[in-house]
């Protein structure tokens, strides 16, 4: 199990990176917009609906790997008030809620995006699209964040009862 976490962990690395690269992308296009808008040019045309785009996808590419890392949103001042076995409870808890609702999510995501394809849908803003390209990876993510929930599960269990420290971005 350790050997598939590391092998997990790299995964969620290099999509990190693409992450970076996409903000690197949307950085250049909107600077691009911005340029060509005060020279007279017009403006990119795409890049407000570009910019959406690629801050939902980063969003979640990167949501995995802030988990992994504990630099999610998490308010574990109550956890550290209570007894260790309630904390701990608790961090068992939070992590089972957190697995179903990617399970949850995983689901509807696939029911949409089936939905959608079968059904033709677009979006019509700027550019004209399949609205399934959009939907798609939505349970690709939540997939994702599903696993980490089972490899955060798995380190839960084979360390001794108390708070987890890798798991949280301050303690």
């Amino acid at each position: 199990m350790a050997r598939l976490s590391e092998w997990y962990g790299r995964l969620l690395d290099g999509l990190v990176f693409v992450a970076c690269l996409l903000l690197l992308v949307m950085t250049v296009m909107i600077g691009a917009d911005v340029v060509s808008r005060n020279v007279g040019g017009g403006g990119v045309a795409v890049s407000n609906e570009l910019s959406e785009d690629i801050l939902y996808l980063m969003t979640l590419l990167v949501a995995p790997w802030l988990l992994r890392q504990g630099q999610h949103i998490r308010v574990d001042i109550v956890l550290r008030a209570l007894p260790v076995r309630v904390a701990w409870a608790l961090e068992w808890a939070g992590d089972i809620v957190g697995f179903l609702c990617c399970i949850y999510f995983v689901w509807y995501g696939l029911v949409i995006t089936r939905a959608s394809y079968s059904a033709g849908s677009i979006n019509i803003k700027t550019l004209v699209t399949p609205e399934w390209w959009t939907l798609a990876p939505l349970p690709v993510g939540f997939a994702l964040l599903g696993i980490e929930f089972i490899f955060r599960m798995y380190r839960l269990s084979t360390t001794e009862i108390g708070l987890r420290d890798d798991a949280v971005s301050a303690a």
